[in-house]
């Protein structure tokens, strides 16, 4: 009456398809630690080939979380009020020293400033490459994460397929299994 095949071929069809979808997200998961890995790799490249600009994007980075709260707060001001004592000082006496100096003082000056400059330009130039790259992954993550979405929903839609197929299936030999009962017993 009943073939016990179909069942068989369900449960290793169902098998085989948590093997793929084991595969597939070992495989989504190993691309995005490559992805990773590559990040980390250019990091450490770029900082090999630019310390002095990590070491200020570093600096900056802690000044900032520093600021963030009441205590660094505190100390930035009295640092903020401390520094712009010693520029007030020190601009009076660089106009001392230019009025007695000029060509030197006015040199080193300018060395200062485009030095100053060529940093400040520097760590904005970090930041930006940063920004890209952590967009760069947010939208890898967010792909993957498409992916595995519409995997699952894939995956949801089989079994509720084979769920019809098998309750259609199911309710074929009742119904055959009851046509043959009712014929028997009206024999």
């Amino acid at each position: 009456m009943t073939n016990p095949t179909p069942v068989a071929t369900t449960d290793a069809r169902d098998a085989l398809r948590a093997r793929i979808d084991t595969a597939e997200r070992r495989n989504a998961e190993r691309t995005l630690a490559d992805q990773a890995r590559e990040a980390a790799s250019s990091a450490a490249d770029y900082t090999r080939a630019n310390p002095l600009t990590v070491i200020g994007g570093a600096v900056v980075a802690g000044v900032i979380i520093g600021l963030l709260t009441r205590p660094g707060r505190q100390a930035a001001g009295k640092a903020i009020h401390s520094a712009s004592d010693a520029i007030s000082n020190a601009g009076s006496n660089a106009k001392s020293f230019a009025k007695r100096r000029t060509g030197i003082g006015q040199s080193i000056g300018d060395s200062v400033v485009a030095y100053g400059m060529t940093m400040i330009d520097e760590i904005m130039d970090t930041a930006r490459a940063g920004q890209d790259r952590a967009g760069e992954l947010g939208d890898a993550a967010g792909s993957k994460a498409k992916k595995l979405s519409a995997s699952a929903s894939d995956a949801a839609d089989s079994a509720a397929s084979s769920t019809r197929a098998m309750a259609r299936k199911t309710r074929a030999v009742a119904a055959d299994t009851f046509s043959d009962l009712k014929r028997r017993a009206t024999r």
